[in-house]
């Protein structure tokens, strides 16, 4: 007798589904609490590894002259914190001497603010708000003298005849010699010691590269090593060409500003420029503070207005120029990360580790978004982070064309047909966005006013890329992330890049007709779609086509199809059910016309098992799951030259002949 299972609580699925919310809760928690409280160690730490990626590719350069790798590291670190310290020796003396000319700065900023109160002639907002503050202030201070005239020896705790107590101060003594020593070293003792830590991180970590790789690669997944270390390796690659290429750009762009603000004649140019370079780091509002103090400083310096300026625009000029112009020639989209989660994890570092952290805000998310990228455990940092879409390029036209959006489609197939062909991007993108489709179809998802919207929808995409040639423009590469996404997601080569555009003399004969080509369209609700992208794709590359309807090889209706002309017949199917009333089909046009090659067109993402067993059994002559794969075997066909495909399947009744 079977056993009936005991009846399960439902509070222990809620439970149970709490459970892990509660626990990633906890952890997030711990690491918040880790970071906080052992921020003493981790922001030398930080920096040492940032420090690590810049630095590593110098020490590379020296190895391959044989350089021994503890003398590369020794030489390397040593020459860079001797510039570190250099520029910081520097901008110390440039602040001291401003701190020196700030009394006489500040006598020219209130010869400015009377002579603007001047010109407002006593009616402007300042001296209308002035005037208000004054009033409210003497009323306060008239109130609280009224209120401590009135005030009884009683309440203020004296009695009435006694003195009032003297107040007395407490001097401490001078200090010693040891003990002026001590508060002269004690400011200097933090400093020196997070130096001293990231010294001996940086020194460490570059010598002991591999190892500390060995280990990543160990914690992230030793089951698929020749993966996570292809994937560690270009995560290195990656952070050090882009953080080298920061540190270049924003040491050019501080010296730029820095000669700039010397020839207008701001004072301490130097700690400006330095200033600069280091707040550009600092994404969206580092350039925009490292601009506020040198123009002020103009203004304060120049009795006039010229040398504010000329300061101004100076940061106006140099800012947009590195920013929109070289910076994407250098790197293009430089860090990768979506606006959202730079604002985000500036505010959140900053929070957790000040100042500091806010010049490492965007460094560390970058290196979170990198090993997002390439560790599968770690996927949910890119998709919280990354500027790349959270959905992929399929889902996203899967979701326009459900929204009835076929012009912003539009746009992101321009985008991608910068980078690859327009066969790439119905095979990689539409193809798979109508299987999506097909599929919510198949299972009831879809009703029929929805696949209205969606046929329409791509109907109208293909008429608006009617006019885009079948490979890509002579244009700069795309800097849309979704479209940058499509094309990572894609094949390294675009294997339609070899396909041929035919002309009027290069066809055989039988291909010479006006409509060579017959693509029959299933009875599914997007066969006719994926007939007029083929359809779209054959005239581009010479070949003329006609698309009709499955009705149109019914019994009732074949011998109304007329056969003059046709040398190739496709069979266009999304549906893989189609299979079924496929190989009737096929026989039916072999009947009607017997001189003409069959093609059969299952149109599908990605292949199943069995599934290429199924369609031998159609009995066509040639079999096509891309649209790039029947363009191919129509070009070979109407040319006379084989194509890159295995060999037609002969059929019975043709044998039989």
């Amino acid at each position: 007798m079977p056993q009936i299972p005991a009846p399960i609580d439902p509070r222990l699925g809620e439970s149970g589904a709490r459970a892990p919310a509660a626990s990633g809760l906890f952890v997030a928690v711990v690491i918040i609490g880790f970071l906080y409280f052992g921020r003493e160690v981790l922001v030398p730490a930080a920096l040492a590894i940032l420090l690590s990626f810049v630095l590593a590719p110098l020490v590379r350069v020296l190895q391959r002259y044989w350089v021994p790798r503890a003398v590369a590291v020794l030489a390397v670190v040593l020459l860079a914190f001797t510039l570190i310290f250099g520029l910081g020796t520097i901008m110390a003396a440039q602040l001291a001497q401003l701190a020196t000319d700030l009394p006489r700065y500040q006598t020219t900023i209130q010869e400015k603010i009377r002579s603007f109160r001047g010109a407002t002639d006593g009616e402007g907002v300042v001296d209308r708000v002035s005037g208000m503050l004054n009033n409210l202030s003497e009323e306060l201070d008239r109130e609280d003298a009224e209120r401590g005239q009135d005030l009884r020896p009683a309440e203020s705790g004296v009695p009435a005849g006694e003195v009032s107590p003297i107040p007395v101060i407490i001097q401490q003594p001078d200090p010693g010699s040891l003990a002026t020593l001590a508060l002269i070293i004690n400011p200097l003792l933090h400093p020196l010691a997070t130096t001293g830590i990231i010294v001996v991180f940086v020194i460490f970590i570059l010598l002991a590269r591999e190892d500390l790789r060995n280990r990543l690669i160990r914690l992230a997944g030793a089951h698929d090593i020749q993966n996570t270390t292809a994937a560690m390796d270009d995560a290195g690659r990656r952070l050090s060409r882009l953080f080298l290429t920061q540190v270049a750009l924003n040491s050019g762009y501080g010296v730029v500003i820095g000669i700039g603000l010397s020839i207008i004649g701001v004072p301490s140019p130097i700690l400006w420029g330095v200033l600069a370079g280091v707040l550009r780091f600092v994404p969206y509002i580092g350039a925009v503070i490292g601009s506020v103090f040198p123009v002020i400083i103009a203004a304060a310096v120049d009795p006039g207005w010229s040398m504010a300026i000329w300061a101004a625009a100076l940061f106006l000029i140099v800012e947009p120029m590195v920013g929109h112009g070289i910076e994407p020639l250098l790197y293009g989209r430089s860090t990768g990360l979506s606006p959202v989660a730079v604002v985000a994890a500036a505010t959140f570092w900053t929070w957790l580790w000040g100042p500091i952290g806010l010049l490492l805000a965007t460094p560390v998310t970058v290196c979170l978004v990198v090993l997002g990228r390439h560790v599968k455990s770690l996927e949910f940092l890119d998709i919280m982070f990354g500027d790349r879409p959270a959905l992929t390029p399929s889902e996203l036209f899967y979701q326009r064309m459900l929204a009835g959006d076929p012009l912003e489609a539009t746009e992101k197939a321009v985008e991608y047909l910068k980078e690859r062909s327009l066969t790439s991007y119905y095979d990689e993108v539409a193809l798979k966005g109508l299987q999506l489709a097909q599929n919510d179809h198949a299972r009831g998802a879809l009703n029929d006013k929805r696949l209205n919207r969606i046929r329409a929808s791509l109907e109208e995409l293909i008429d608006d890329l009617v006019d885009q040639e079948d490979r890509p423009k002579p244009a700069p590469a795309t800097d849309d992330p979704e479209a940058e996404a499509a094309v990572e997601s894609a094949d390294q080569e675009d294997p339609a890049l070899g396909l041929q555009v035919l002309t009027e003399g290069s066809l055989a004969p039988e291909w010479a007709g006006e409509a060579p080509v017959l693509i029959i369209s299933g009875r599914g609700a997007l066969d006719d779609s994926a007939s007029r992208i083929l359809a779209q794709l054959l005239f581009k590359h010479g070949i003329r086509s006609r698309i009709v309807g499955t009705d149109a090889i019914s019994t009732a209706n074949l011998f109304r199809l007329e056969p003059a002309g046709v040398a190739m017949v496709c069979f266009s199917y999304l549906d893989p059910a189609s299979l079924i009333p496929a190989r009737t089909a096929v026989k039916r046009i072999r009947r009607r016309i017997p001189k003409a090659r069959t093609l059969l067109g299952l149109w599908r993402a990605q292949d199943h098992p069995g599934q290429a067993d199924a369609e031998r059994e159609v009995l066509a002559d040639h079999y096509a799951s891309t649209f790039e794969d029947a363009v191919r075997l129509c070009l070979a066909a109407a040319t006379g030259t084989p194509a890159r495909t295995e060999p037609a399947i002969q059929s019975p009744e043709k044998k039989i002949a």
